[in-house]
């Protein structure tokens, strides 16, 4: 079967004037235009390609790589605004539809917003919205606390980040617990911290418990490695300053530290940290 909005392996069936036909294993084909067609290629190898409506609705082929794929969350640019509605740019020639009636607020030429991918029902076209909790729900959740998850940044509020976890629940990064610039539409790993009652995801950008020992211990390491091994920091740094020059929180600081301590790989000295002597 041959999928719009997503990547096929696709079997490459004839050359013809206008482009290569390609072919799944169901008897259907599609085209893959001149201009998209790799040197070398081989009747009867197969090509990954992504599958789209060309401006006559027909499906066709392309070698592009696309911003934004079927049931994706991407942060996308406006590139013209007409009767039908916003049209963003998303790697393709044919840019992507918002028709207005997916547009949270009116959307404006040049202006960025995240947006979701999906197939319209009514015209079978790959359309986007920016209406994006009708396509979100924490009904059934896929993961447990612990767990390592996909994000997508949407917003800022009163508390935090925000974000989209595995393209399908939404979930909140705390400020407090945010050691490094993000911004919208960023596409981040992340951890699952508290799953509450009411099914509402608390986020963390750090790996969690005796998982962020290794992680940091190495991120110190290499810092120190590359000022030449000292770092004018220590137990007894202030949080902020931690922050800015490593970008995590003071007690996973410590715990890092710790690590790296306990393995001899450092001295403490009073005004810093020193890599020992191997």
């Amino acid at each position: 079967m041959i999928e719009l909005g997503k990547k096929n392996s696709l079997e490459i069936l004839r050359d013809t004037s206008v482009g290569l036909f390609l072919g799944d294993d169901e008897g259907n084909d599609v085209l893959l235009p001149n201009k998209y067609v790799p040197e070398g290629y081989e009747i009867g190898k197969t090509i990954e390609v992504f599958c789209y409506l060309d401006y006559d609705e027909r499906p066709v082929a392309t070698t592009l790589e696309p911003y934004i794929m079927l049931g994706e969350f991407r942060l996308l640019q406006v590139a013209e605004i007409n009767e039908f509605g916003a049209f963003m740019q998303w790697g393709l020639e044919k840019h992507l539809l918002v028709p207005f009636r997916e547009q949270r607020d009116k959307m404006k030429e040049g202006q960025w917003y995240v947006v979701h991918c999906y197939l319209d029902s009514r015209s079978g076209r790959l359309v986007a919205s920016n209406k994006l909790d009708k396509f979100l729900s924490n009904e059934s959740l896929q993961f447990r606390e612990w767990d390592e998850v996909d994000l997508v940044v949407t917003r800022q509020t009163d508390l935090g980040w925000e974000v989209i976890v595995n393209e399908k629940h939404k979930g909140l990064v705390y400020f407090n617990e945010v050691f490094k610039t993000i911004n919208i539409g960023d596409v981040l790993p992340g951890c699952v911290k508290t799953i509450r009652k009411d099914n509402k995801i608390d986020i963390s950008l750090q790996p969690l418990g005796s998982r962020v020992l290794e992680p940091a211990a190495n991120k110190i390491y290499n810092v120190i490695k590359e000022q030449g091994g000292f770092l004018g920091l220590h137990d007894k740094s202030g949080p902020e300053e931690i922050r800015d020059i490593m970008q995590m929180s003071k007690k996973t600081f410590k715990k890092g530290l710790g690590t790296l301590y306990k393995a001899r790989k450092i001295k403490l000295e009073d005004d810093g940290i020193r890599l020992a002597e191997d």
